[in-house]
């Protein structure tokens, strides 16, 4: 059978299941790291920031070097590192200093999971047709249905086997990416950005509308991951309620509410101004921290976080867009550099309430506190996409007079 560009979809749209599996696997043990190995609070934010900290790096590397390395090579080496990343942690945590060999297993998928984010939009975003604003925020709602795919599936797994075989599903997990290895050895491929002439970072990072899309890119991130790391805990430990309820209704809850808000505007995106999205959606995840903070009834609260998913679900597809098509001179850097600054944010946010929450509390709940000031980083999105849209309007009318 030949394989064309929608078996590449395909492959693309597995490859962002799997960082969902990533990113969302290992919060889902935080509980299981703090009872049966001590770690710490603290030490799960490091975690979080290993992760994505180890993501940005990679993003800015592979944003210069991506073309010479070629997308399908990096892809491959991406995956191969993801499933490695799963296998060590279900082995390292138990032979060596467990809070090390979490950092280990970390390090190694972050790694794989930086260099697929840096290949996967421009790979779709290349790719022939006329719908590249719909195509991005479904190929993103695949990170919505991959965190659903992980919630559950550990859900059912546990309730089943119980949580002490909680490794043997990290090399379960491990699966998926081998599936995409295979896949991505056939599909073809298109390198996005290719007759666009090679520009220096300091050109691209002198463009004004560049640096309010990084700004954007790192509060989208930000808003996005400071509710889905910490939903789980927060339910569980603010809420009271059990771990199964806490990951169905929290995080989950959170996912399916962005995955569904990115398929509605994935095919109706056409009939929106992105910008005007943006501030909508800052406005609504602002609404749904408070009510998650504030609610004194766990159930409100609850949906409050999925507000917030609902809020969050444009922010990065939507930012990508906008960026591909008023930063189209950056080529393939683009992508690699926007996800480098999103990864700021991802870092950001999680530790940012967790440092809040280490200091004060709400109604004996800390987390709250430290979701409240997380409301901070939709807030300043929403003045960026405001002021993004006056200025290109502002280009626009001045490039009509001068035709």
């Amino acid at each position: 059978m030949k394989l064309t560009y929608k078996h590449t979809k395909l492959a693309c749209y597995l490859a962002y299941t799997i960082v969902a599996v990533i990113n969302n696997y290992t919060p889902l043990l935080f509980i299981i790291f703090q009872k049966d190995f001590g770690v710490s609070l603290v030490e799960l934010s490091m975690v979080i920031t290993a992760n994505f900290g180890i993501q940005l790096i990679v993003d800015f590397i592979c944003s210069r070097y991506i073309n010479q390395i070629g997308y399908r090579r990096a892809m491959l080496c991406a995956l191969t590192l993801a499933m490695l990343g799963l296998v060590f942690l279900g082995t390292l945590p138990r032979i060596i200093s467990p809070f090390f060999g979490i950092i280990a297993a970390v390090i190694t998928y972050a790694i794989g999971s930086g260099m697929m984010e840096v290949v996967i939009s421009p790979t779709v975003e290349a790719l022939p047709g006329d719908n590249k604003k719909s195509d991005m925020s479904i190929l993103h709602s695949f990170y919505s249905w991959g965190s659903i795919l992980v919630i559950v599936g550990t859900t059912l797994f546990f309730a089943i086997w119980g949580m002490g075989k909680w490794s043997d599903l990290c090399y379960l997990w491990a699966i998926l990416p081998l599936f995409a290895i295979i896949m991505f050895t056939k599909v073809p491929i298109i390198h996005f950005g290719e007759d666009v002439k090679k520009v220096s970072y300091k050109k691209i990072f002198s463009n004004g509308i560049f640096k309010v899309f990084l700004v954007i890119m790192l509060c989208a991130g930000a808003a996005e991951i400071a509710m889905a790391q910490w939903a789980s805990l927060f339910a569980e430990t603010g809420l009271g309620v059990s771990k199964t309820v806490g990951d169905l209704l929290g995080p989950c809850l959170f996912a399916l509410t962005m995955g569904l808000t990115r398929m509605f505007f994935g095919k109706y995106i056409e009939r929106f101004n992105l910008f005007d999205v943006l501030s909508v959606s800052s406005a609504v995840c602002v609404a749904g921290y408070l009510v998650a903070v504030f609610s004194p009834i766990p159930i409100i609260s609850l949906i409050g976080c999925a507000v917030v998913g609902i809020g969050v679900a444009m922010m990065w597809p939507g930012a990508l867009s906008l960026a591909s098509k008023h930063c189209a001179f950056a080529g393939a850097a683009l992508f690699g550099l926007l996800a480098m600054s999103g990864d700021i944010g991802c870092c950001i946010g999680p530790t940012f309430v967790a440092q809040i929450s280490s200091k004060m509390s709400i109604y004996n709940s800390p987390l709250k506190a430290g979701l409240l000031g997380a409301t901070i980083f939709p807030v300043i999105l929403m003045i960026c996409s405001v002021s993004l849209k006056r200025k290109t309007k502002n280009m626009l009318k001045i490039d009509t007079c001068q035709e």
